[in-house]
């Protein structure tokens, strides 16, 4: 299974990357072997706190691939990050990486909670990538799933202030990681480079939320659907008091029990069907 440096946005790629980001769930003593004989990669953990990442090479290619929540069919540690708390998350970060995401542009908000998960695992995933590169110049691909993606993201555009270039990037079912002005210059600095890959049926695209109806977070351009989005909108199952509700707390339990109910579209078994069919 290989992957193609002259195609961009190939269904190819997002199979061979949609595969890393499945087996950066796996222990590493069963991923390692799995990489290699599945992907011809060899690769590294890089785990701090609760944030990891599986950095894999071989003579062509860089991958770094985020893990998710623990357990990739269900988002319940993620619940206060991606609902109940979302209102409060839009920050302007500082300390170590905030320079290199202030450069967004005035007004750029970014999620607080991945900013700190991808400042805990920054320096040394980049510091093995520096490394890898300047063994052999290869391309450098970005991938994760749910709260991988997110971080994918991130990583990315703090390779690009850091001069390092990134080929391409795929996500599946990320969520959204900052406003729409931190968005459109994710938009601008990495054109061309992020493929996202959505289940329309998936709820982790559709937050965080501050308000379903008011939601000032975004997503970058370039999605690749999975199929048809539900008739009236994702939220449209839900009675429009309890969507008006969300900012003010009174509607969160009912939110989170229809996220929860369609939460088997969110699983990576979900997302390597859909990119398989693609290719049949």
């Amino acid at each position: 299974m290989p992957l193609y440096e002259d195609a961009l946005g190939d269904w190819r790629n997002a199979q061979f990357l949609a595969r890393a980001s499945d087996l950066s769930y796996y222990p590493e003593g069963e991923a390692m072997p799995k990489f290699r004989d599945e992907l011809g990669m060899q690769a590294h953990l890089i785990s701090r706190g609760n944030t990891q990442a599986y950095i894999l090479t071989n003579d062509e290619h860089i991958v770094v691939a985020f893990r998710g929540t623990e357990a990739p069919t269900s988002i319940e540690g993620l619940k206060d990050w991606l609902l109940t708390d979302a209102m409060n998350l839009l920050i302007l970060p500082e300390g170590r990486l905030g320079t290199d995401l202030a450069a967004a542009g005035v007004g750029a908000r970014f999620h607080q909670g991945f900013v700190n998960a991808i400042a805990d695992i920054w320096e040394p995933v980049f510091e093995i990538v520096s490394a890898e590169r300047k063994k052999a110049d290869r391309p450098l691909w970005v991938t994760g799933h749910s709260l991988g993606g997110a971080l994918a993201l991130l990583f990315a555009w703090l390779c690009q202030r850091r001069f390092v270039g990134v080929h391409q990037v795929y996500t599946f079912g990320g969520p959204m990681i900052g406003n729409t002005e931190a968005i459109a210059a994710f938009d601008r600095e990495l054109a061309g480079k992020i493929y996202r890959c959505v289940d329309p049926h998936d709820p982790v695209p559709e937050l965080p939320a501050m308000s379903l109806v008011a939601n000032r977070y975004s997503h970058c351009q370039r999605e690749l659907g999975l199929g048809e989005r539900p008739a009236g909108g994702y939220w449209s199952g839900l009675a429009s008091q309890v969507v008006g509700d969300v900012l003010s707390g009174n509607g969160i339990d009912q939110v989170w029990a229809y996220i929860n109910a369609r939460i088997g579209a969110h699983s990576m078994t979900t997302y390597l069907d859909h990119v398989k069919k693609r290719l049949t």
